[in-house]
């Protein structure tokens, strides 16, 4: 294990220790709202989810590898993409479905809010139970045995996020994939890894947003795989929220990119693509106090 995969979760942890502590607190209580603009940091998803009778159409694209050359157009001619729809049953409770072009996967999730960050510090904390299946549906010849409870696995995740003022948030995201078949008997079913999101506005509309997902040691043995990192820029430009992203990692569901990632930045395997969502009130708008 190298020397960064061990210092950049402690570092981020600390920030978010420190800054909890500097934190200064409100004398009027309300919920505190956008502590990400979107509803995913860049492969992570955010603690951010449509409200009551919103429909969100979510597009993410990741072009090839930059590594690949002037050959490929540095990428520019492979791409992987994930078509996804989220529905707001309940300001607390979404739902969503999604097809992703990577080992042609299907995704079902559903998302809860459990806490919501008050500005008095009474809840210092947003927190949401993210949970949900993906169904690999590419064709493997060679494996017969290779049937529908093989190709389905399954990932929950807790997403506990805090908004320090009106210029950075910071989240935590313990993750747990269960994987129905691996590879060989030395990998876990069971893998679990720890995820690290940071959002840091520079204008009103702009921000820059960055992840790290650190998977813990001997799970996954026989292949190489390495930790997601991503960084990129949202813009928000009304109903749409556009994020361009920059990531180690070709997937783009939990169960493909936290244990999957089979390349690492410094050999310039970066994958360079895109977040696009844009949302439809379907139901007559609640009024709701806002943030900070």
């Amino acid at each position: 294990m190298n020397k960064t995969t061990i210092i950049i979760p402690i570092l981020l942890l600390h920030l978010f220790n420190t800054a909890l502590a500097q934190d200064t607190t409100l004398n009027t209580k309300f919920p505190v709202t956008g502590t990400f603009k979107g509803t995913y940091i860049q492969n992570q998803a955010s603690v951010e989810s449509p409200k009551k009778g919103v429909l969100q159409v979510m597009i993410m694209h990741r072009f090839g590898r930059i590594s690949d050359g002037l050959y490929d157009l540095f990428g520019l001619d492979n791409a992987t993409i994930r078509l996804g729809f989220d529905y707001g049953i309940t300001d607390k409770l979404a739902i969503g479905i999604g097809r992703s072009s990577y080992e042609k996967t299907y995704d079902a999730s559903f998302k809860y809010r459990i806490f919501t960050q008050q500005s008095d510090n009474s809840m210092p904390l947003t927190t949401s139970l993210y949970a949900g299946l993906a169904y690999v549906t590419l064709h493997y010849p060679e494996k017969p045995y290779y049937d529908g409870k093989y190709r389905t696995n399954y990932f929950t995740q807790l997403l506990i996020a805090r908004k320090f003022g009106s210029f950075f948030s910071l989240q935590l995201t313990p993750s747990w994939i269960h994987y129905n078949l691996v590879p060989e008997a030395d990998d876990k079913n069971d893998v679990f890894a720890v995820g690290l999101g940071g959002r840091f506005r520079i204008s009103k509309r702009v921000s820059f947003n960055t992840e790290y997902t650190y998977l813990l040691p001997d799970q996954v043995n026989s292949t190489q795989v390495y930790n997601s990192f991503s960084a990129g820029f949202d813009i928000e430009t009304g109903g749409h929220v556009f994020q361009f992203v920059f990531s180690n990692s070709q997937g783009l569901v939990p169960t493909s990119f936290i244990s999957q990632t089979a390349y690492q930045w410094r050999d310039g395997d970066i994958y360079f693509g895109f977040n696009l969502s844009r949302v439809f009130q379907l139901k007559k708008k609640k009024t709701v106090p806002s943030g900070y």
